[in-house]
């Protein structure tokens, strides 16, 4: 078991995948990081039927969210939060291992 909280989930958060993950076709999601952007990567979130074999699983207030085992040292420690505004609705995380970043916010770096 690891120590460290691979990613924290605010209120907000923990109820919008509430609500995802108790649909009509109950699935799981997975948070990954993709190579994408001026800085390198993104976030990815998937929806999957089970874990694959590497995925770590979260569990926070009821909710379960499988990391990719390939993305964990890239969002180590984040926190994903649900926002909505007049234009958009969408999961955002704050990563304190952020090096880098481009300017639109889509696209990340972090130290090797």
């Amino acid at each position: 078991k690891s120590i460290t909280v691979s990613i924290l989930q605010t209120p907000n958060a923990v109820s919008r995948l509430r609500n995802l993950l108790h649909g009509p076709t109950p699935q799981l999601i997975r948070i990954g990081v993709r190579n994408k952007g001026c800085a390198g990567l993104s976030y990815h979130l998937d929806y999957v039927d089970k874990p694959g074999k590497f995925d770590e699983i979260v569990t926070q207030d009821g909710i379960r969210v499988l990391i990719d085992s390939r993305a964990l040292f890239s969002i180590i420690g984040s926190e994903m939060d649900w926002k909505e505004d007049q234009l958009s609705s969408k999961f955002v995380f704050k990563n304190p291992n952020i090096k880098d970043a481009c300017g639109c916010g889509e696209s990340f770096k972090v130290e090797s």
